[in-house]
């Protein structure tokens, strides 16, 4: 097994990856960011037309990238959980066809197992031991995970409403700062003042979050200074740094304390909100202090990306694991389950 064929549709973002073993020889990612920006938010049915149209030549693209040919590829890793189960189909449906054209063996990988795997692009396994605990934090996702192994993974918390890259992206589009949120959040933030605004960090028992409390708080002071004709430009500013903070915070008081909880060395952090350039600075500082190992991807391994799925695939096929045609896709499917919708 030589070439790994990787493919991410899950979402709104079409990604083909060529990996040889560990190594990546291409990853490439269409956006569709500009196509939805114009609804403030990703439409289902319109992101899965777009991977539609664009998959093919995105393949094509990652091969002429790696300078190999389609009948090169050894095996195939593809995302078929969560997901929007539109996207997720034509990832799958594509896996399947190259599989059975190729004859070759296809998997199937949990996207947030990517997410996981996104830190070992850039790093050694040496550098990553087992165990080590993992903060997936993204528009669709924030938990908390014990990695114990490859494919062995203890889920220790999750958001109990609002993932922390989803109240990014509605409290963007509260202050109407376009989409994706997030990005924009964090450029206004450099700008702001953290203390400006008082608002609440959820005190949630165990490693769990909360950020729907934040998000009504944020509204309701943008409410206050409409009222008044005082949101300007500098108040916006404020407002972003002041939320920003808000959810660094919580990420970083609950992801530290897990880690020391259960005797990890390594705190991996990995995800679109991962590549917040507050959480990045903060998170190292808390490290530090607390005589931890931190890892963070690359912004460009931080989102959506076939990468990371091809390396997850290249685990799962080591250890022997193939798929059948059958294989089907979920919307949700916590990590580590995998047959079982939810």
């Amino acid at each position: 097994m030589r070439y790994i064929l990787g493919i991410e549709t899950s979402c709104d973002e079409t990604s083909v990856a060529v990996l040889e073993g560990r190594a990546t020889h291409a990853s490439i990612v269409a956006s569709q960011a500009d196509l939805h920006a114009q609804w403030g938010g990703v439409v289902p049915e319109a992101a899965a037309r777009q991977h539609v149209e664009r998959l093919h030549p995105i393949l094509q693209q990652a091969l002429d990238t790696a300078g190999i040919e389609l009948r090169q590829i050894d095996a195939i890793a593809v995302t078929n959980r969560p997901g929007l189960i539109g996207a997720l189909v034509v990832g799958l449906a594509a896996a399947k066809s190259l599989a059975f054209a190729l004859r070759v063996p296809f998997v199937g990988v949990n996207h947030l197992e990517g997410h996981l795997y996104s830190a070992f692009l850039t790093e050694p396994d040496s550098d990553i031991p087992f165990p080590h605990l993992a903060l997936i934090v993204s528009g669709g996702h924030t938990e908390l995970v014990l990695a114990r192994g490859h494919g062995d993974y203890q889920l220790l918390g999750h958001t109990l409403d609002d993932a922390a890259g989803e109240a990014f992206d509605k409290t963007a589009r509260l202050l109407q700062l376009g989409y994706p949120g997030g990005p924009e959040i964090d450029r206004r933030a450099r700008q702001g003042d953290p203390n400006a605004f008082r608002f609440p960090r959820a005190q949630v028992a165990g490693w769990r979050f909360s950020f729907s409390g934040l998000k009504t708080a944020v509204r309701r002071e943008v409410e206050r200074l409409q009222a008044q004709g005082a949101l300007n430009a500098q108040a916006v500013d404020d407002l972003c740094a002041s939320f920003q903070q808000a959810v660094v915070d919580a990420l970083i008081e609950k992801a530290v304390s897990a880690a020391r909880a259960y005797g990890a060395p390594t705190l991996t952090v990995v995800g679109g909100v991962a590549a917040n350039s507050a959480l990045q600075a903060q998170m190292r500082t808390a490290c530090q202090r607390a005589g931890l190992n931190l890892k963070i991807p690359p912004p460009n391994y931080c989102t959506d990306n076939a990468a990371m799925i091809a390396l997850a695939g290249y685990f799962r096929l080591l250890a022997g694991e193939r798929a059948a045609y059958d294989l089907d896709a979920y919307a949700n499917a916590p990590l580590g389950d995998d047959s079982r919708p939810q």
